[in-house]
C-alpha cells in the first residue's frame, strides 16, 4: 500500500533533496561544499543572461550563501573533471558519469549542420578536428580564423546567424566528439576534443555499446534522487528525456524498490519517492531562486507542490509582463512567499529591485527576511546598496525593511 503524505511533507522531501531545507553554513564556503552541492543537484543549467549574475552561479548562492564564484570556475575546469558541459535540461554542467547516457538520449539536431551540403560539412569537420587536436581550446571565432573559413553573411537569421563552421562545431558538440574546456568572459565556449574533458575511464566507456534501457534508468534514477519526490513528468523533464520510455523506467525502478509509490494529498496523479530521500522535520531554509534553478524547472510541479504559478517573462514584450524581466521566487521555510525582479546595476554598485510582489498568505516576516536575503546577495555580488523601486504589492514594506536593516 502506498504511503500517504501531506503536501507539507512532500515539500520538505523535495527541499531536502535539493539542499534547500537547512540553514546555510555559517562559516566560509570551501570547494568541497560547492562540489557536494553540485553532486546533489546532478546538473546546473547554463544561460547567457547576465542581468543579475550568470545563471549557473545562482543555485550555489541559493544553497550556500556568500561563496567565492572563482571556486566554481576552478572546479568546472579542474582535473579529474567532476563537472562538464553538455546538453541536459538545456545547456548545463553535468556530472561526467552521465555523459555517455545523455549522449544517447539527447537529440539536439536543431544545431543545423545536418542541413549543410555533405561535402562542405565533411571538409569543415576534418579541418576543425585537425585544429583542435593541436591541444589548445578555442572559441568558434578563433577556430573560424584558424581554418580560414570565409562565408558570405547569412541573411535567414537561422541559429543567431551562425556561420557554417559554428554549425559544424555545435553539431560535433551535440555528438559528443568535442567538449568545452571552459567559457570566456564573453560566455563563448572554448572547444576542445572530448578526450581532454572526460576522465580516461569514462572516455573508454563511450567507446563501448550501451544498453538504452539501462542508460535511461540511470538518468531517471539520478533525476529522482535530485527531486526526492515527483511524477514521471518531473523525472523526465530534469534531463529532458522522452516521456514514454521514462515512464517505463520509473515502473522498473519502482519494481526494484528504488522508487516508492506514494500518495500526496492535493497532488494529483501517481507520485514516487526515491528510497533514499529523507523527510526533514522542518524546512528552515531561505533563498532567492534563479529562474533556471532546478527546483523550479518543471512549472506544473511547482504549481501543484508549492501553489506557485511561475513563468519566465524575459521573452515577453515589456508591456505584457506581469512581474518583470528577471524574476526570482523567494523561498522562506517550505513556502514560496514572494517574487522579485532583480538587476545588478554594476555602474552604480546597486542591487536594483525593480518590482516586489508578495504571494497570497505570505507571513508577516516576508519583507524583513527578503530584505536580509537581498543584502546578502548584494554583498556576494560586490554591490554596496539595495534600492527598491515602488512597483509591486510588497515594494513599500520591502523598501522600509531594507532601510531598517
Amino acid at each position: 500500500m502506498a504511503a500517504d503524505l501531506s503536501l507539507s511533507q512532500a515539500r520538505r522531501i523535495a527541499l531536502g533533496a535539493q539542499g534547500l531545507a537547512k540553514e546555510r553554513p555559517a562559516g566560509p564556503v570551501n570547494a568541497r561544499a560547492v562540489g557536494r552541492t553540485f553532486g546533489r543537484l546532478q546538473l546546473v543549467q547554463i544561460d547567457s543572461v547576465n542581468v543579475l549574475a550568470r545563471s549557473h552561479y545562482l543555485p550555489f548562492f541559493s544553497r550556500l550563501g556568500n561563496y567565492d564564484r572563482d571556486l566554481l570556475d576552478r572546479i568546472s575546469g579542474a582535473r579529474p573533471r567532476t563537472m562538464m558541459e553538455y546538453w541536459a535540461h538545456e545547456a548545463s554542467f553535468i556530472r561526467p558519469e552521465h555523459f555517455r547516457d545523455l549522449r544517447l538520449w539527447q537529440k539536439r539536431q536543431w544545431v543545423g549542420a545536418r542541413a549543410l551540403e555533405p561535402e562542405l560539412r565533411s571538409s569543415l569537420e576534418a579541418r576543425i578536428l585537425s585544429v583542435l587536436d593541436e591541444g589548445i581550446p578555442m572559441t568558434a571565432r578563433e577556430i573560424t580564423g584558424a581554418i580560414d573559413h570565409r562565408q558570405a553573411k547569412v541573411t535567414d537569421n537561422w541559429g543567431w546567424n551562425w556561420n557554417a563552421a559554428k554549425r559544424v562545431l555545435e553539431d560535433l558538440f551535440e555528438q559528443g566528439t568535442v567538449g568545452t574546456a571552459a567559457r570566456t568572459a564573453q560566455f563563448e565556449r572554448r572547444y576542445t576534443p572530448i578526450g581532454s574533458v572526460l576522465p580516461p575511464p569514462l572516455l573508454a566507456q563511450t567507446c563501448t555499446p550501451t544498453d538504452p534501457d539501462a542508460s535511461l534508468r540511470r538518468l531517471v534514477e539520478a533525476a529522482a534522487a535530485a527531486h526526492g519526490i515527483g511524477t514521471v513528468k518531473c523525472f523526465a523533464d530534469y534531463f529532458r528525456l522522452p516521456a514514454k520510455p521514462a515512464a517505463q523506467a520509473v515502473a522498473e525502478l519502482a519494481e526494484e524498490g528504488i522508487l516508492q509509490p506514494v500518495s500526496v494529498r492535493g497532488w494529483d496523479g501517481p507520485v514516487y519517492r526515491h528510497v533514499q530521500a529523507t523527510l526533514p522535520r522542518r524546512a528552515a531554509g531561505r533563498a532567492l531562486l534563479s529562474p533556471f534553478d532546478s527546483l523550479v524547472f518543471e512549472r506544473r510541479r511547482l504549481q501543484e507542490l508549492f501553489g506557485f504559478h511561475y513563468r519566465i517573462e524575459i521573452y515577453t514584450p515589456a508591456a505584457k509582463r506581469r512581474y518583470g524581466y528577471y524574476v526570482l521566487p523567494f523561498l522562506l521555510g517550505e513556502r514560496l512567499v514572494a517574487r522579485v525582479d532583480l538587476k545588478a546595476d554594476r555602474l552604480r554598485a546597486v542591487l536594483l529591485v525593480r518590482s516586489a510582489f508578495a504571494e497570497p498568505g505570505s507571513p508577516p516576516e516576508t519583507a524583513s527576511e527578503l530584505a536580509a536575503e537581498l543584502q546578502l546577495m548584494a554583498t556576494w555580488l560586490s554591490l554596496t546598496d539595495v534600492v527598491v523601486e515602488p512597483v509591486g504589492t510588497l515594494a513599500a514594506e520591502l523598501a522600509a525593511a531594507v532601510r531598517a536593516g
